[in-house]
């Protein structure tokens, strides 16, 4: 067994040591210059040097010219992020304030502001802390969380827009190098945002512990906050944030590629810096905020179980901190995994790089069961018990090794499904691409078909999943499956946040006049990119489907509901009206995407038509006011959906009582992953069979092109479609599952006694 000392330094050591290993990884990429001054080799090996010779010096071109281009890009791209999350922090944070009041006074009016101390639910004749205490710490935790969640995403951002140019400028030694400096980077986002949502959950608890004492069980519920503010952050981030891409994505898309005919990301375009800009603040900030918020509340929700089960009543704080020795050791899982991308194994040629991000995966899942079953044998004891829904039920260790195990491997089928969907090395994109050949339409048919299908496995993988986890541990096993589908996050992350910076480091080449075999690799790490992008969202759907469902067993314990019936109208109402929340968020993300679009759209094509040689390419662009529309869309639609999910579970809650919101959260989480997965997989699917048919590689795709064709033209018409659905609407919709969840938790003390007023008033 670990001593509960040597538990109180091993989960803030794994944390520093995330920490560290980040700041080395950034340390390393920052060793590639992006000024114009003459490269020395600097006497590393020949692996490491700057002795490479350049592609630029056969083609010709000037390296200092390009270097200084590559510079001014990067520049205008970090700026245009910074600025744009600076304004929606500011919204945001507006938001954060009114919500921490509100929660403090729901909570508070519980026990009618009171001081005094209330039976604890487990024995009692104890006596423990008052509802108002709750009340504060809830509040506090939930600023913690949120702050904690933006500085995640900004963190991310700034270290996506460091890397961008750098990764274009390793590209002229080859595919290797460029590959190494991506994936790096997106390595210190990972470990950064592990370690930190980590650290300051525990130093939160440590804190807590000393108002609270023995009360456990009113501790962790004050620590559910964490994952609501974890969330709510998130979810602006990912609507706005998604927005903000795809209005710019579809405007520079439609007017660049298919009526000017010139290439993506050519500078000419007025969009290109907006664009760019956008898959920095909705791929890689959102991104990052969201998988924070799904971080922290599974790790909330399986704490506020076992408060109530034998680990909180006999107070063992080593077993209670089961989940936080997970995430600490994946932190470690992680870093030695990262070490067989960057420094075990080295890339050579294009088709290496997809197959080493998988192995990633795979690497990080077999170590970490490994990990887990230490874990699970040092760390609690052979057998205790779990609160299920009114009774205690006896649980093994190895029962609980095996709950975080089928999450752990649930991730990965998951992320082989999607990757098999939306990859084009398989024959579903390929036919998508084939369809291209009579029009847009049969390319948007065969597209939905893909999404719809690619739902199938997924789903069998959660129910499976689901069943064994629930059978094993109660509530407690799904929340620590949910858990083990994240405790590989920083790998997870590392593999998404390259895409985005692959994809930027393309258009920065192609901004910067660079010679078309630069073009091709940044476009080879661009399509392995988007695929791996799509893996990530599988798994954050996943694992949101999950957390979602633990969440909901807290709910139901805490609001005291002993079971939830279908058969009731109560309910009913509830699961038909949470089943339709999904579309109707999915209806108001797309719309905002579309209507943000046409303006940038009309925008671009004003500046074709009126600037005199635009074109010709010897005036250039007004890329600022791109910017600004694409700023100013997405600030002012994040409001409504953002405001949808809030305001759903506390009006239901208020108004029609925790039964209804069972019912509404339930119908919410059932249709919205269905939804979340299809959009993101068609989405995917869309923009790889373009992506296929620009690439050319194999005969078939060459029958198709070349770039300009009709059947090219079809593709990127399919490929705008599917930018609202896979950057938008369906990863937003894994935030509104988690957080309605998290939030009815969060305020369930209120609903269970004051809630359901309009069904007293008519009783």
């Amino acid at each position: 067994m670990i001593s509960d000392l040597a538990t109180e330094i091993l989960i803030p050591a794994c944390a520093v040591v995330g920490i560290l290993f980040s700041l080395v990884q950034w340390f390393i990429v920052a060793k590639v210059k992006v000024s114009s001054e003459k490269h020395v080799n600097n006497g590393g090996s020949a692996k490491n040097g700057y002795n490479d010779y350049l592609i630029e010096e056969e083609d010709g071109a000037n390296d200092q010219e390009v270097i200084a281009k590559c510079a001014e890009i990067q520049n205008a791209i970090s700026e245009g992020a910074t600025s744009f999350l600076f304004t929606e922090y500011q919204y945001v944070g507006v938001f954060m304030v009114a919500f921490a009041i509100l929660i403090f006074l729901f909570l508070g009016s519980v026990e009618g502001f009171s001081t005094k101390g209330q039976a604890c639910t487990y024995s009692p004749l104890k006596e423990c802390k008052p509802a108002l205490a709750t009340a504060l710490f809830s509040t506090i935790s939930f600023v913690l969380g949120a702050v904690t969640s933006v500085v995640s995403g900004f963190l991310g951002m700034k270290i996506a827009t460091f890397a961008n140019a750098r990764t274009t400028l390793e590209a002229r030694k080859g595919v290797g190098k460029a590959f190494i400096v991506a994936f790096r980077s997106g390595a210190v986002m990972g470990f950064l945002l592990a370690a930190n949502g980590l650290l300051v959950l525990y130093i939160t608890i440590n804190l807590f512990k000393l108002y609270y004492g023995d009360d456990w069980e009113g501790l962790f519920e004050a620590i559910t906050g964490y994952g609501l503010g974890g969330s709510s952050m998130a979810l602006f981030g990912r609507v706005g944030g998604g927005i903000y891409t795809k209005a710019a994505d579809v405007g520079a898309d439609l007017v660049g590629k298919v009526e000017r005919n010139i290439p993506e990301d050519d500078p000419r375009n007025p969009a290109v810096i907006a664009d760019n800009v956008g898959d920095n603040v909705g791929d890689i900030a959102g991104m990052g905020s969201d998988l924070f918020g799904s971080y922290a509340e599974s790790s909330c929700a399986a704490l506020v179980v076992a408060s109530i089960s034998s680990f909180g009543i006999n107070h063992e704080f080593t077993a209670m901190c089961y989940p936080l020795l997970v995430s600490s050791m994946g932190i470690i899982v992680c870093l030695i995994t990262t070490l067989f991308a960057t420094d075990f194994f080295e890339i050579k040629v294009v088709n290496e790089i997809e197959p080493a991000l998988k192995k990633q995966l795979i690497i990080s899942t077999a170590l970490m069961t490994v990990g887990v079953a230490i874990i699970s044998w040092f760390a609690l004891p052979s057998s205790f018990t779990i609160f299920n829904f009114g009774t205690q039920k006896v649980v093994h260790n190895w029962q609980l090794f095996l709950c975080v195990c089928v999450g752990l491997w649930a991730g990965l089928i998951i992320g082989f499904v999607t990757e098999y969907y939306t990859s084009n090395a398989y024959c579903p994109v390929q036919d998508v691409a084939d369809s291209c050949r009579t029009g847009a339409a049969t390319n948007v048919i065969f597209g939905l078909a893909l999404g719809y299908k690619s739902v199938i496995i997924p789903i069998f993988a959660i129910a499976a999943s689901i069943f064994v986890s629930f059978s094993f541990a109660a509530m407690y096993g799904i929340a620590v499956a949910a858990l083990g589908m994240l405790s590989t996050i920083a790998t997870g992350l590392a593999i998404d946040a390259y895409g985005p910076i692959s994809d930027n480091a393309g258009g920065i080449a192609e901004m910067a006049g660079m010679s078309h075999h630069i073009r091709e690799r940044t476009d080879a790490l661009d399509a392995a990119g988007n695929t791996t992008a799509a893996i990530g969202k599988g798994f954050a759907i996943g694992s949101a489907a999950l957390v979602s469902l633990a969440l909901f067993g807290a709910f139901v314990s805490r609001a005291s509901i002993s079971t939830v019936d279908v058969l009731t109208p109560k309910v009913f109402i509830g699961l038909l009206v949470g089943a339709m929340l999904p579309y109707w968020f999915s209806a108001m993300t797309m719309k905002s995407v579309g209507s943000a679009a046409l303006k940038m759209v009309e925008e671009v094509r004003r500046q074709f038509n009126t600037i005199p040689g635009l074109m010709e390419g010897t005036a250039k662009p007004d890329y600022a006011t791109c910017v600004k529309i694409s700023t100013d869309a997405s600030i002012k639609e994040m409001i409504p959906p953002g405001a949808l999910v809030m305001l759903t579970p506390l009006i239901v809650g208020t108004f029609f009582g925790v039964e209804t919101l069972s019912g509404v959260l339930a119908g919410s989480l059932v249709s919205g992953v269905q939804v979340a997965i299809s959009a993101s997989n068609t989405g995917g699917a869309w923009d790889n069979a373009k992506k296929y048919i620009e690439a050319g590689a194999s005969e078939h795709a060459r029958t198709l092109g070349p770039k300009g064709s009709e059947p090219h033209k079809a593709a990127v018409i399919g490929d705008t479609i599917g930018d609202p659905l896979k950057d938008t609407s369906g990863p937003s919709l894994n935030i509104l599952i988690k957080l309605m969840a998290v939030e009815s938790l969060v305020f369930a003390p209120f609903f269970a006694t004051h809630g359901g007023l309009l069904f007293k008033i008519f009783q």
